[in-house]
């Protein structure tokens, strides 16, 4: 899969979401994870038992003066909203960071308008931020693997994956004097 993907979490009212989340991300390939104006300590948290920030770069802002993003990457808001894209209609960037807000609010407006997308997980009501996370994660790999195409009958065995198809070989010609 090409590109790169992070999540994080903007505040948080359970941490042993927030290392869960982590812990789901690194399975998932994340990049880096990352934490805005959250109280979020890898140490103090049990459920990350792949001590995530051990293998891939955990991000801790302060708040939103000091939050920034790798070049042309994208921001895409995760959040319960009318106006945001429903989920299995999104089409994910290759570059993207996600960013989820605190199970007892919502992404901060502030942040909610740097977003460069905004999606929805179409549920009747939120579900707690490592669930989330973990939906949308499955999501992205799921839309921009390689994966087979589900089959259209019950109990049948989808086509296997499209071949991937690679350029010929490249030849250098030799440098004058070699």
């Amino acid at each position: 899969m090409r590109g790169y993907f992070a999540i994080g979490v903007e505040g948080l009212s359970k941490p042993m979401n927030a290392g869960n989340l982590f812990r789901t991300a690194h399975a998932f390939g994340a990049s880096f994870v990352f934490t805005i104006g959250a109280d979020y300590s890898s140490r103090n948290v049990r459920s990350d038992t792949s001590k995530t920030s051990l293998q891939i770069p955990l991000h801790a802002f302060d708040g939103l003066d000091d939050f920034s993003l790798p070049a042309e990457c994208d921001l895409v808001g995760v959040e319960l909203r009318e106006d945001a894209i429903e989920l299995p209609s999104f089409k994910h960037p290759w570059r993207a960071a996600y960013v989820l807000g605190p199970e007892r609010g919502s992404l901060s407006d502030e942040l909610a308008s740097r977003c460069d997308h905004l999606v929805r997980i179409p549920t009747s009501f939120c579900v707690n931020v490592a669930t989330a996370g973990a939906i949308v994660m499955y999501d992205r790999v799921r839309t921009l693997g390689r994966f087979a195409e589900r089959p259209l009958a019950l109990g049948a065995r989808g086509a296997p994956p499209p071949v991937h198809v690679q350029g010929g070989q490249k030849r250098r010609k030799p440098r004058a004097g070699r």
